[in-house]
């Protein structure tokens, strides 16, 4: 067995020196070149396990739930600089604009038009009343009005010269007669209770027809002072037999006379005529 000794391999001091450089400019040169080489920054894709899967979808849904981030903090995340305050833009208040609405003109009130419409509205009968008075109202109330009327051409003269069944007042009168006339109901009811009245009851009502004027003032030719008989008054009935009402008779004609004569109202009794006997009364 050999006992040679080893060789001494410890370096002196010099030699330290003089290595260290190389070594230094060796390691330089080294990580310069890591630095220059390009690597890529894709992360390689595998199959992922399932519950690598439950984790991602856990990390999906907390991103979803996170605020985002705001203006400051993005701007201060990355490098972690201190954050940079932007000033928000003043709030610009709306002040709403009035605009005024044109003002139209309103059409004038024509006062002709409503002036010509109220001429031309006939005024309705009061016929409210005449409903109710169907019961007090008789036939021959209705014969006895209707032949007044057609003598007299006055409701205030029939009021003051007809004896009704009932007492009626003026309006009363006035009422039935525009019932008579303008209600179809009433008319038509009216009509039909006359036409069942017997003949003779009918004669009797019109025998008490008031006078007319006319009638009075051929009456008046027969003066107070005479002593006429029925044979002067049919004489005078057969000359103005048109002029006479149909119901009239020689001793009826006698009978006003003698009542007119009563009163003074023939032409020779007193200086002013009255033609009619109804104001007496």
């Amino acid at each position: 067995m050999d006992t040679s000794p080893l060789p001494d391999i410890s370096l002196d001091m010099d030699s330290k020196r003089t290595v260290s450089p190389l070594l230094n400019a060796a390691a330089s040169t080294a990580l310069s070149a890591s630095l220059n080489q390009r690597r890529s920054s894709r992360s390689v894709k595998r199959k992922k396990f399932d519950d690598e899967l439950v984790e991602s979808s856990l990390a999906k849904t907390s991103k979803l739930l996170t605020p985002p981030l705001t203006r400051t903090e993005a701007i201060a995340a990355p490098g972690k600089v201190e954050p940079i305050f932007v000033q928000a833009p003043p709030e610009v208040k709306h002040i709403p604009i009035q605009i005024p609405l044109p003002v139209l003109p309103q059409p004038k009130k024509t006062q002709s038009k409503s002036k010509a419409s109220k001429r031309h509205r006939k005024p309705k009968p009061p016929v409210i009343r005449t409903v109710n008075d169907l019961g007090r109202w008789r036939a021959t109330d209705d014969i006895a009005l209707i032949t007044a009327v057609q003598q007299t051409c006055d409701l205030k003269k029939v009021h003051m010269g007809v004896k009704f069944a009932c007492k009626f007042t003026l309006k009363e009168i006035q009422e039935r007669w525009y019932a008579l006339l303008y209600d179809p109901i009433i008319s038509k009811l009216a009509l039909s209770a006359m036409q069942m009245c017997p003949p003779d009851l009918i004669a009797n009502v019109q025998s008490k027809a008031l006078y007319s004027k006319k009638e009075e003032t051929i009456l008046g030719a027969v003066t107070s002072t005479s002593q006429p008989n029925l044979e002067v008054f049919e004489k005078l009935l057969d000359e103005n037999i048109s002029d006479f009402y149909p119901s009239r008779t020689p001793k009826a004609l006698y009978n006003h006379w003698l009542l007119m004569k009563q009163y003074h109202l023939l032409p020779d009794q007193s200086g002013v005529y009255v033609r009619t006997l109804l104001g007496c009364y």
